[in-house]
């Protein structure tokens, strides 16, 4: 049996320093030994895929997860998963999950004076299709402040989460709007090195998505590896 493909090849400038201390948080929690290689053995190749019998299609909707619908400007956010040569990645796991509308998450962490949406939970998942496809519905997020410098605030993006065939292979990632002023100011954005690189983070507005009268669509395509890679987090 040859070895597997790797879920990701480290290209140089494309991807996050562990260390980058206008990212306060990194001083903390970068390593300071060096990494250790977890290789995938045969059973985890060839096992059970995580969580795959127990996505159901309203998972994808963050709209329809509670009686009412949440505040704030419906979107659709749909793209592809793609490998260094530009093939599809089908059934594939991907999760997100971000804020409400008002720059607030479900979480005992976040103390910002930002209102809940009773009917916001923030988080949702699907599988790419046959083409590598994958489609959420959600609202968009709101910007929030963080303790990181003198008034620091995160722009609106979502967190993306990928299963490959094994807990191993788990990349994450985020997505950005297009035009957000708080961009250049980001710390966990310019942390890519290659700015080119940390472009390929910002989704684009999408007309095809866009659903008339009803909610503006984005395009946001993750690549797995390569040349031309998405920046992930380490």
């Amino acid at each position: 049996m040859s070895d597997p493909i790797p879920y990701r090849r480290e290209e140089k400038g494309a991807q996050p320093p562990s260390l980058y201390p206008p990212y306060v948080s990194t001083l903390k929690r970068a390593p300071r030994q060096p990494l250790i290689l977890m290789p995938q053995t045969l059973s985890e190749v060839t096992g059970p895929v995580y969580g795959h019998d127990k996505v159901v299609p309203d998972d994808s909707d963050l709209t329809r997860q509670h009686k009412g619908e949440p505040q704030g400007e419906r979107i659709v956010v749909s793209g592809r998963v793609l490998d260094e040569s530009g093939r599809p990645v089908p059934r594939t796991l991907v999760e997100i999950w971000q804020t409400n509308a008002a720059g607030r998450y479900i979480h005992h962490g976040d103390q910002h004076s930002a209102p809940l949406d009773p009917n916001f939970s923030g988080a949702g998942r699907t599988l790419t299709d046959a083409d590598g496809r994958y489609k959420f519905v959600t609202v968009k997020p709101g910007a929030y402040p963080w303790r990181n410098h003198p008034n620091a605030w995160r722009p609106a993006h979502i967190h993306f989460s990928l299963f490959g065939p094994s807990f191993l292979t788990r990349l994450v990632t985020q997505m950005y709007f297009q035009g957000d002023p708080l961009i250049p100011l980001d710390p966990v954005y310019n942390g890519i090195p290659d700015k080119k690189a940390a472009a390929r983070m910002v989704s684009r507005f999408d007309l095809e998505a866009t659903v008339p009268e009803w909610a503006l669509g984005y395009c946001f395509d993750i690549v797995l590896r390569g040349r031309e890679a998405t920046p992930m987090e380490h």
